[in-house]
């Protein structure tokens, strides 16, 4: 199932074929940072299967990005109902990326977040769009910035699920887009970012 296609990416749900590389970056210490623990390979397949339930049950998750020239999986975006009451309402649906070292730098988070936003707001009716990170996170936020995210200090919050061990990863910003905002924002976008007609590939 393809959610949408930009000009260099698919935006999918996950093959069998991308266990591998959804391991890879759910293991690697230079892209969870910013995360209190590495998944072993047992807890990534887990994630795995699940990420996929939720996508094929509801339509939400964080979604295989692929590149269109190879179809080769080179992370994730996706957007995904938040767990996280008292701090954001349950259902609040976040933006989130991941992506493995060798393809930072290029664009490709800008480029696929913009399309699910797009996605979210003109297919899916959402009113609002969240993301949040730690603020040492300068990566992460610097994209939140970019695709028309504003901070929302009012609802700054310590992470329920950072153990007391990992002080410095507890605090999280949140960034927020409300739909009639990302209407102004999108007018004025990037065309390299604009969707392609999502289509089924067998």
């Amino acid at each position: 199932m393809i959610i949408c296609e930009t000009e260099r990416l698919v935006i999918r749900a996950w093959r069998e074929s991308d266990r591998d590389l959804f391991a890879e970056i759910n293991s690697d210490p230079k892209v969870m940072e910013f995360f209190p623990h590495r998944r072993s390979r047992a807890e990534a397949d887990a994630l795995f299967d699940r990420n996929n339930r939720d996508i094929s049950e509801t339509g939400f998750g964080f979604f295989a990005l692929a590149l269109r020239e190879s179809d080769g999986p080179l992370g994730f975006c996706g957007l995904a109902r938040t767990h996280l009451e008292p701090h954001l309402p349950n259902g609040t649906i976040e933006i989130g990326w991941r992506l493995a070292v060798p393809y930072w730098g290029k664009g490709y988070v800008t480029e696929a977040a913009l399309a699910l936003l797009e996605h979210g707001f003109a297919q899916r009716k959402l009113a609002e769009i969240v993301s949040f990170a730690v603020p040492a996170n300068t990566r992460s936020i610097a994209v939140m910035k970019r695709i028309g995210l504003r901070p929302d200090p009012t609802r700054d919050f310590d992470h329920p699920r950072v153990p007391e061990t990992h002080p410095h990863l507890k605090r999280h910003v949140v960034y927020a887009v409300k739909a009639e905002e990302w209407k102004r924002y999108a007018d004025v976008r990037s065309p390299v970012y604009s969707l392609k007609t999502p289509r089924e590939r067998v």
